[in-house]
Protein backbone atom coordinates (compact mmCIF):
# COMPACT_ATOMS: atom_id res chain seq x y z
CA UNK A 1 0.00 0.00 0.00
CA UNK A 2 3.13 2.44 0.03
CA UNK A 3 3.43 2.99 -3.16
CA UNK A 4 -0.35 2.74 -3.92
CA UNK A 5 -0.49 6.12 -1.66
CA UNK A 6 2.52 7.45 -2.99
CA UNK A 7 1.29 7.85 -6.99
CA UNK A 8 -1.98 8.57 -5.24
CA UNK A 9 -0.29 12.24 -4.34
CA UNK A 10 1.02 12.29 -7.78
CA UNK A 11 -2.37 12.46 -9.59
CA UNK A 12 -2.73 15.46 -11.77
CA UNK A 13 1.34 15.16 -12.03
CA UNK A 14 3.32 14.82 -15.20
CA UNK A 15 5.37 11.61 -15.29
CA UNK A 16 6.82 9.15 -17.46
CA UNK A 17 6.22 5.35 -17.99
CA UNK A 18 8.51 3.10 -19.57
CA UNK A 19 7.48 0.32 -19.93
CA UNK A 20 8.89 -3.21 -20.21
CA UNK A 21 8.64 -3.04 -24.32
CA UNK A 22 11.12 0.00 -23.91
CA UNK A 23 8.37 1.91 -25.18
CA UNK A 24 8.23 5.48 -22.88
CA UNK A 25 5.04 7.59 -22.60
CA UNK A 26 4.74 11.09 -21.37
CA UNK A 27 1.82 11.87 -19.63
CA UNK A 28 -0.32 13.15 -16.92
CA UNK A 29 -1.30 10.85 -14.15
CA UNK A 30 -5.23 10.68 -14.31
CA UNK A 31 -5.28 8.01 -11.98
CA UNK A 32 -3.88 5.13 -9.99
CA UNK A 33 -5.62 1.72 -8.83
CA UNK A 34 -4.62 -0.59 -5.54
CA UNK A 35 -2.68 -2.90 -8.38
CA UNK A 36 -0.65 -0.14 -9.45
CA UNK A 37 -2.25 -0.03 -13.07
CA UNK A 38 -1.94 3.54 -14.84
CA UNK A 39 -3.82 5.84 -16.55
CA UNK A 40 -2.38 8.34 -18.27
CA UNK A 41 -4.19 11.90 -19.84
CA UNK A 42 -2.82 13.79 -23.21
CA UNK A 43 0.49 11.29 -23.96
CA UNK A 44 2.68 11.14 -26.49
CA UNK A 45 5.41 8.98 -27.13
CA UNK A 46 9.45 9.73 -26.92
CA UNK A 47 10.17 7.93 -29.79
CA UNK A 48 7.30 8.56 -32.30
CA UNK A 49 9.18 7.45 -35.65
CA UNK A 50 9.36 4.21 -34.07
CA UNK A 51 5.40 3.67 -32.63
CA UNK A 52 3.88 5.97 -35.65
CA UNK A 53 0.48 4.19 -34.26
CA UNK A 54 0.59 6.18 -30.56
CA UNK A 55 0.70 9.57 -32.32
CA UNK A 56 -3.31 9.34 -32.61
CA UNK A 57 -3.39 8.04 -28.89
CA UNK A 58 -4.51 10.36 -26.24
CA UNK A 59 -5.41 8.68 -22.93
CA UNK A 60 -3.67 5.32 -22.31
CA UNK A 61 -4.85 2.59 -19.55
CA UNK A 62 -1.58 0.74 -18.42
CA UNK A 63 -1.55 -2.23 -16.71
CA UNK A 64 1.29 -2.80 -13.66
CA UNK A 65 2.67 -5.93 -15.16
CA UNK A 66 3.74 -4.19 -18.36
CA UNK A 67 5.56 -1.26 -16.36
CA UNK A 68 9.30 -1.01 -15.97
CA UNK A 69 9.77 2.28 -14.36
CA UNK A 70 7.75 5.38 -13.57
CA UNK A 71 9.84 8.75 -13.80
CA UNK A 72 8.78 12.15 -12.26
CA UNK A 73 10.47 15.49 -12.21
CA UNK A 74 12.54 16.35 -9.06
CA UNK A 75 10.15 19.20 -7.82
CA UNK A 76 6.91 16.99 -7.94
CA UNK A 77 8.35 13.99 -5.56
CA UNK A 78 8.04 14.63 -2.00
CA UNK A 79 11.14 12.53 -0.99
CA UNK A 80 10.26 13.13 2.82
CA UNK A 81 7.44 11.58 2.88
CA UNK A 82 8.11 8.39 1.02
CA UNK A 83 11.08 7.80 3.50
CA UNK A 84 8.85 8.68 6.45
CA UNK A 85 6.20 5.91 5.19
CA UNK A 86 8.45 3.68 4.44
CA UNK A 87 10.30 4.02 7.76
CA UNK A 88 6.67 3.22 9.29
CA UNK A 89 6.28 0.44 7.00
CA UNK A 90 8.90 -0.80 8.09
CA UNK A 91 8.32 -0.80 12.04
CA UNK A 92 4.74 -2.47 11.90
CA UNK A 93 6.67 -5.38 9.54
CA UNK A 94 8.93 -6.04 12.62
CA UNK A 95 6.03 -6.18 15.32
Amino acid sequence: MLFYSFFKSLVGKDVVVKLKNDLSICGRLHSVVQYLNIKLTNISVTDSEKYPLMLSVKNCFIRSSVVQYVQLLTNEADAQLLQDAARKEALQQKQ
